[in-house]
Formats: C-alpha cells, structure tokens, sequence
C-alpha cells in the first residue's frame, strides 16, 4: 500500500493521522488549479476562496469514499458540486476578467528580453482570452476551463460533469469554436459566422 503511512509490523495507518497526511499529500498539490477553476466558475477572489474551503473540507470528510486513482478529478467534481449548490440560482456563477492572477510565471522556453511593446501586447492577449473565456456560457467555460487550463482527460472531463464522453468531447468542440469566433470578432480580424 504505497503511499500510506505504516505501522510497526507493515500495518497501514488508518488513524485520523494518517487519513491527514495521505489527504495533505494527495490533494494540497492541486490546490492551485481547484482555485482557478472556482475564479472561473464564481465572481470574485472571496467567493472561489469560499468555495475551495468548502471543497476541501467536505473533500477531507469523505476522503474515505476516495478509491485511488487520479484525484483532481475528484477534487474538481467536489468543486463543481459545491458552487452549483451554494450558488445555484444566483447568477454569480460567472467570472470576470478583472482581478484575475498576473503573476504566472512566463514559459520556460520564452526569452525574457521582450520589448516593452512585445510585453504590452501579451498583457493585451491574456486579458483579451480571459474576458472571453469568462463571456462563454457556464456549460462552455467550463469545458474550456478544465481541458485547456486544467489539462484535464475527456474521461477525467466527464467523471467530473458527470456526462458521457461524447458530450464532453461534443461541448468542446463548441467551446472551442465559440472562443475562436469571439477572439476573431475582438481582434477586429472578420465577422462572426
């Protein structure tokens, strides 16, 4: 039982204790991308702080139901299930561009001697996709946000949202085209189809 903390005589620790560590160790590596994915889903920093408190907290209760396998997905349906039940009805599930993190850090293969002009225009093409990604419509978003951000599988996709593959595949498909008539529209580069 790799992973798991042992006892005297190889007995795995199912105490608590243990129950906190193999939870620390298995889910707090995701933190980060349980926190973008609740900025997309809700307003404001206060709301995803709120709604990534809650998912760990119930995440750690039921760690137990837990059986192995990649936990993000896990991580991200609990997520999903918290900010449609506390915000069902609401209309906060939307997010907005402003606020949003600009400390990510810059690709490894990027050269850090931009122009002033290269690093205005960066800023420009973030700001503009995070605003359009935010317009989509909840269901489209939510496809965008947890396969190109989250880099997350079709399958782990529909573990999450609790639909067949072919929906997945089908919703971001259209995400993908909705996204890429909004970019062209932004830029002023054609009209919508």
């Amino acid at each position: 039982m790799a992973g798991y903390p042992m006892m005297a005589g190889g007995v795995v620790d199912l105490s608590e204790g243990g129950k906190a560590e193999r939870f620390k160790a298995l889910a707090l590596p995701h933190l980060d991308d349980v926190y973008t994915l609740a900025r997309y889903l809700l307003r404001g920093a206060s709301d995803a702080d709120d709604a990534v408190q809650e998912c760990y907290l119930r995440a750690f209760r039921h760690f137990d139901t837990f059986r192995g396998g990649p936990i993000k997905p896990w991580l991200f349906a609990i997520l999903r299930n918290v900010c449609h039940a506390a915000y069902a009805g609401s209309a906060r599930l939307v997010f907005t561009a402003d606020g949003a993190d600009e400390s990510q850090a810059a690709p490894i293969w990027r050269e850090h001697g931009d122009t002033p002009e290269q690093a205005m225009l960066r800023r420009h093409e973030s700001e503009t996709m995070r605003r359009l990604i935010g317009e989509l419509p909840a269901e489209f978003r939510e496809m965008i946000v947890l396969r190109e951000i989250n880099d997350l599988s079709y399958r782990d996709i529909a573990t999450v949202i609790e639909a067949p593959i072919g929906t997945v595949m089908s919703r971001l498909a259209r995400a993908r085209g909705m996204l890429r008539e909004a970019w062209i529209a932004a830029e002023g580069g054609g009209v919508s189809r």
